[in-house]
């Protein structure tokens, strides 16, 4: 039992010096090094891709700020997926005045992943661009993107960096900072590693042609952006991580919302390590490994987590015999020192992203007990995603919902 709850307690202090040591290599030798922005030898027509659901709230403004775009050849393609608000009609509202803006229509909701299937195939370019309905691009993403494409042919995709721009709730506070330290963090240091667990499914850019060799997005995944990624690298493409290509998003600022898109992205993972587990034992695909034990770490770590707190109750009302029984889940001066490092490797990540946002370090206030509170969510989550995705029948349609944007 010592060794297990030894095991709950350092690895997350392992995965803190991880993040940071790999983050901070990550900004001193790629970052810090790699170009300045500026002109590109060429500039191929690049497709932007919005799928849409119920988005009536905010595909207006989304569409809009695409004017702003720094790139002179590109087109957006905004993907209505089977819409039972006023959606469709806006984007015909929008195409009036936009010339640059195509619509697909599918009359039944199909799921996020058939949509960005359906836009790629519409699509004149070579190099797409996916974004949330929500997501505001910033105009200089699209060179940033394609200075790695055009530079690298087996770049199959790149994942950007998404901010979280609503602020009015706590919970909305927290995630400013999460995505600076915990996301932003996990990215680069997986990109030191070689492989990427998966790109951002708020702003990422492909290669149609890495796409088409591997059928495009999935239609039975819940998080298509993890499934596509994992496809992607076990046909040898390259994923990128590219923290100047930003949007700014919405993300949920109640606890519901944050449960139900915190338990989606668990589940999404776990039907990944589900559907690719046997493809992992092949020598070749050993660049994969690392990501996929990491996953699976954790995921053992979620239950031990709870297995030691129910240990603990247990011992406190009946007496269990010596060696198994947990005095105490109370932190002492180890627990001390798992919070200091945790706050450490926040200041690290807000430090380095704080060229992408002024003001971001102010947000360290907000974080002070998100260290504690960032594992519980993510060991419950886990408990409740790991059954669903193995219980789930292969083939099943992910069609989705509009997502809880903090309105």
């Amino acid at each position: 039992m010592q060794a297990i709850y030894s095991f709950v307690f350092h690895y997350p202090l392992f995965m803190a010096f991880a993040l940071m040591f790999g983050g901070f290599i990550f900004h001193l030798f790629r970052e810090r090094s790699q170009y300045k922005l500026g002109e590109l030898p060429s500039t191929p027509m690049v497709s932007i891709l919005i799928p849409c659901h119920n988005e009536e709230g905010c595909i207006r403004e989304t569409i809009r700020y695409l004017d702003k775009i720094d790139y002179p050849n590109y087109e957006i393609i905004a993907i209505d997926d089977g819409s039972k608000d006023r959606t469709l009609e806006i984007l015909k509202e929008l195409q009036r005045t936009n010339q640059r803006l195509r619509i697909v229509t599918l009359t039944s909701n199909q799921g996020k992943g058939m949509s960005l299937t359906m836009g790629a195939m519409a699509a004149r370019s070579e190099y797409l661009i996916s974004i949330d309905a929500d997501a505001l691009l910033d105009p200089n993403a699209i060179i940033y993107f394609m200075w790695h494409f055009l530079h690298f042919p087996r770049v199959g995709a790149i994942t950007g960096n998404p901010r979280v721009r609503n602020r009015t709730s706590i919970v909305g506070k927290i995630q400013v900072g999460e995505f600076s330290s915990i996301v932003g963090m996990i990215k680069r240091t997986q990109r030191i590693l070689g492989k990427v667990y998966t790109v951002s499914g708020v702003i990422a850019a492909f290669r149609k042609r890495a796409l088409l060799s591997v059928g495009f997005w999935s239609n039975d995944m819940v998080t298509e952006d993890i499934d596509i990624s994992w496809k992607l690298q076990l046909r040898f493409w390259d994923v990128r991580y590219e923290p100047r290509a930003i949007s700014w998003i919405l993300m949920p600022e109640t606890i519901g919302g944050l449960w139900r898109q915190r338990l989606r992205w668990s589940q999404g993972g776990c039907e990944v390590l589900k559907k690719y587990t046997r493809s992992l034992l092949n020598w070749k695909q050993r660049r994969m490994w690392p990501i996929y034990l990491e996953t699976l770490v954790s995921i053992t770590w979620a239950y031990l987590f709870y297995f030691t707190v129910v240990m603990f109750v247990l011992d406190k009302l009946v007496d269990l015999p010596p060696g198994i029984e947990v005095r105490t889940i109370m932190p002492g001066w180890t627990g001390v020192i798992l919070a200091v490092i945790c706050l450490f490797q926040l200041s690290v990540g807000l430090l380095i992203d704080s060229k992408f946002e002024k003001g971001i370090i102010r947000m360290f206030f907000w974080l002070i007990w998100y260290p504690l509170v960032y594992w519980i969510i993510n060991a419950t989550v886990t408990i409740v995603a790991f059954p669903k995705a193995l219980l789930k029948r292969k083939g099943t349609p992910a069609i989705w919902e509009s997502p809880d944007r903090g309105f």
